[in-house]
């Protein structure tokens, strides 16, 4: 979130200081993150929801049907995912 935040519009970011409020939803569009490391979250949450608009709604839904028919860990100590931006 902090990387968007201080992001140009053409993908360039430079050095500041402060914090951020962006919330991230399906339909963002992403400025300058391509991929995301992170973990499986709470299917109705709101980090769910930024690795939807992330990824892809569709794309998240089957990934975690993976992750549940393969027996993953989800949550803080689970396991991880690299995501790339559709």
């Amino acid at each position: 979130r902090i990387l968007e935040s201080f992001a140009a519009e053409n993908g360039s970011i430079a050095a500041q200081s402060g914090e951020t409020d962006i919330f991230i939803t399906p339909g963002y569009r992403f400025k300058l993150v391509d991929r995301l490391v992170t973990n499986f979250h709470l299917p109705k949450s709101t980090l769910f929801m930024l690795v939807s608009a992330f990824a892809g709604l569709e794309r998240m839904q089957a990934a975690y049907a993976h992750a549940i028919a393969q027996h993953y860990r989800f949550y803080s100590y689970g396991d991880a995912s690299l995501l790339e931006r559709v």
